[in-house]
């Protein structure tokens, strides 16, 4: 949920790169504050680009490695049902982007005009959502100051008691929107516009990274319990004390994504304090002022892996 994460866009983004004109001996400094720095990047392959970029322009030396992939749904059935009754709804919450371009992808598809919408009124978990949904044309009326499922919770409380609230989202995701919009007196429906799965391409390449001292990150960047989930999976570890990760430096990127990190035993060694990715980057960047850490620690390649 955290992937507000899964998101943050250009306008949150100028508030972190440098000034292109004016800059100073600051900016510059700024600008390239994480030189030497050796950086993983964990982010589903068609969102990685926007933090590899900040990052590089911090100077960082970036691996892309997907722990996670976006698929279509195996089912489209309750989507579609709900937006053949999409005029019963009041409420239509948002979590990501990716729920965003899919629920209006299969608008599309189906032929249902976006001026069926007009009556609805949306609800956005964070900033990269709201975005995603204005550029469909639409004003959001709620985006809560936290871009987590609880402060969704406490911004919607008060408003859709006896309203008919939709929420698409993701196959797999925590149900703390649902049950607790439930309580406050919603009647809400749940449908998944798209499922997230474990790029098994990126078992042998994230292995090979951490086995190789020329390549093995000083950091990765996590932005959502499923990247940490998928990250222990494609490792085939039991928790963050296995030697493969001895030294590797974890960010995450809000505090549902850190206590996700801690239930693996897995160190949480900075996190951002706006849960975006340009909050993400001000966290590697603070970091970065202690100086480069110390080489990661080189892997025997004799390391058992259980899977």
């Amino acid at each position: 949920m955290e992937q507000e994460s899964l998101l943050h866009n250009s306008r949150n983004m100028k508030t972190i790169k440098s000034p292109k004109n004016g800059s100073n001996g600051n900016d510059k400094a700024r600008a390239k504050a994480l030189n030497g720095w050796r950086i993983l990047v964990s982010r589903a392959k068609k969102q990685a680009g926007t933090l590899t970029d900040l990052l590089r322009e911090n100077g960082a030396d970036v691996l892309e490695i997907p722990f996670i992939e976006v698929r279509p749904p195996r089912s489209y059935k309750a989507l579609n049902e709900a937006l053949k009754l999409i005029s019963e709804y009041e409420w239509l919450v948002l979590t990501s982007v990716n729920g965003v371009n899919a629920f209006f992808e299969r608008m599309e598809k189906l032929s249902i005009p976006k001026r069926a919408l007009a009556h609805l009124k949306f609800a956005a978990i964070g900033p990269a959502t709201q975005c995603a949904i204005e550029k469909q044309g639409f004003q959001v009326t709620v985006t809560p100051k936290e871009y987590v499922a609880e402060a969704v919770v406490d911004a919607l409380a008060s408003r859709v008691r006896g309203k008919r609230v939709l929420l698409c989202r993701a196959k797999i995701a925590r149900d703390v929107i649902p049950r607790e919009l439930r309580r406050a007196g919603a009647y809400v429906d749940v449908v998944e516009a798209y499922e997230t799965v474990i790029p098994q391409s990126s078992r042998e390449r994230l292995r090979a990274a951490l086995r190789d001292p020329s390549r093995r990150p000083h950091l990765i960047t996590f932005t959502s319990s499923s990247t940490v989930k998928n990250y222990v999976s494609l490792l085939g570890i039991r928790s963050g004390k296995s030697k493969l990760v001895s030294g590797v430096l974890n960010a995450s990127i809000g505090p549902i994504t850190s206590e996700t990190l801690r239930d693996f035993e897995l160190s949480v060694d900075m996190q951002a304090q706006e849960y975006t990715i340009p909050g993400l980057l001000s966290a590697l960047v603070n970091r970065a002022k202690e100086g480069v850490p110390a080489p990661p620690t080189e892997i025997e390649h004799h390391e058992v892996f259980h899977v």
